[in-house]
């Protein structure tokens, strides 16, 4: 029984990174999925690469301004498909 509950204890634990990545992942418009499976196949790299990615984005002036302008006109179109 202590052998079960140790092997289901390391699930959880190593099921963090795949969890959290996709979780990024998904909250930057990318594919939870996608990232999730990388992250339980290459954990630390998967999670550095997303890291380096959402990096880019944020840190490129023009990338930013497209990325606020998609939520503009994201919100605009719910707005008019609401009336």
């Amino acid at each position: 029984m202590l052998f079960v509950d140790m092997l289901l204890v390391m699930v959880v634990a190593i099921s963090f990174i795949p969890i959290m990545t996709g979780y990024c992942a998904a909250s930057r418009g990318r594919s939870f999925w996608l990232w999730f499976a990388l992250g339980w196949l290459l954990p630390i790299v998967s999670f550095l690469l997303l890291f380096a990615l959402i990096a880019r984005d944020e840190l490129d002036p023009g990338r930013r301004l497209l990325g606020e302008a998609r939520q503009i006109l994201k919100e605009a179109q719910e707005k008019a498909v609401s009336k």
